[in-house]
């Protein structure tokens, strides 16, 4: 299901337009537009398009004080998948190369680093003031401390609640960030601002989770990556916690994950516990919290593409 096309026609109107303006950011060196191409041929652009809905919530806003914006979230999520393949040492990515695997890690680190600033200069050129830029700020530098933080605990088991602290910095923020920025930009009262910020964040936890899931039932033909990659990088994810909890050869699982050994055979101890079915039921839980969130004073058109963007989260095969 390609969440864009179960939107309106201002999803489809927008995307067309923000197709063209990432190509114009990066269309000044021949080589980053290279070297980008495959993650920006790819890609459900959720963020900016949330950035969009919220932006246009209470009355349409004029392309020209939305586009600037929503491009610069767009890459700055691909900067950070970029440096993400990089510390993952991964091959692929939506089922092509990755940059650092086509070019090394040092090109592609400088890829993601200009992606980065890239981002900023459109924000600084197109005068959105320091609430905006302050909110883009955190938002990196949390994705900054969520990877660090990650990547010192490889190989060891969190507990529920540092696992929801890392979504959380990872994910979560990212997509509150983009909710609250179009409440911002539209001029919204704090408690609306608030609310859509909430909205964005459990819509957030709900999609890393079903991201984690996906890592041990996702289809790799679909999803362009192989089962059980975040368990061969040392990443123990809610699936793996919920295992350990429940499963008869938890103490067998504990040894294989913490020792990076035989994922296949981890995979198959945690598919025959109900750590499928619990996992998607705490994203459900979040996905209600999100429409719960939603207020009221939203346009019909935009609250309903919200929650159509929540039934895209939880459904989702990729």
């Amino acid at each position: 299901m390609n969440f864009v096309a179960a939107l309106n026609g201002f999803a489809a109107e927008n995307l067309r337009t923000l197709e063209e303006k990432i190509r114009q950011a990066i269309g000044e060196d021949s080589f980053i537009c290279e070297a980008c191409e495959p993650l920006f041929k790819g890609g459900k652009r959720l963020r900016p398009m949330l950035f969009l809905l919220c932006a246009n919530s209470v009355k349409d806003l004029p392309q020209e004080k939305s586009m600037p914006l929503a491009t610069a979230l767009e890459l700055i999520h691909t900067a950070s998948l970029v440096h993400d393949d990089i510390i993952d040492s991964s091959k692929k990515r939506r089922g092509v190369e990755t940059a650092n695997s086509k070019y090394g890690a040092q090109i592609a680190v400088l890829v993601g680093d200009y992606l980065f600033a890239k981002a900023f200069q459109l924000v600084a050129e197109n005068n959105y003031g320091a609430e905006v830029s302050t909110v883009l700020s955190k938002l990196v530098k949390n994705l900054c401390v969520g990877e660090i933080r990650q990547d010192r605990s490889l190989y060891e088991v969190p507990t529920l609640a540092e696992y929801y602290t890392r979504i959380n910095l990872k994910t979560a923020i990212f997509l509150s960030s983009c909710c609250r920025l179009g409440a911002i930009v539209a001029e919204m009262d704090k408690r609306e601002v608030d609310n859509l910020t909430a909205y964005g964040t459990n819509l957030g936890l709900a999609f890393q989770i079903i991201d984690d899931l996906l890592d041990f039932v996702g289809d790799e033909k679909i999803t362009g990556k192989p089962q059980g990659g975040d368990l061969k990088s040392g990443v123990i994810t809610l699936p793996v916690i919920r295992a350990l909890e429940v499963s008869d050869k938890s103490d067998l699982l504990r040894e294989l994950v913490t020792g990076g050994k035989d994922v296949d055979t981890a995979i198959k101890i945690i598919q025959a516990t109900d750590a499928v079915d619990y996992c998607r039921t705490r994203a459900e839980a979040h996905i209600e919290s999100a429409r719960v969130n939603l207020p009221l004073t939203l346009k019909t058109s935009v609250s309903l593409a919200l929650e159509q963007v929540a039934d895209f989260i939880v459904d989702r095969t990729r």
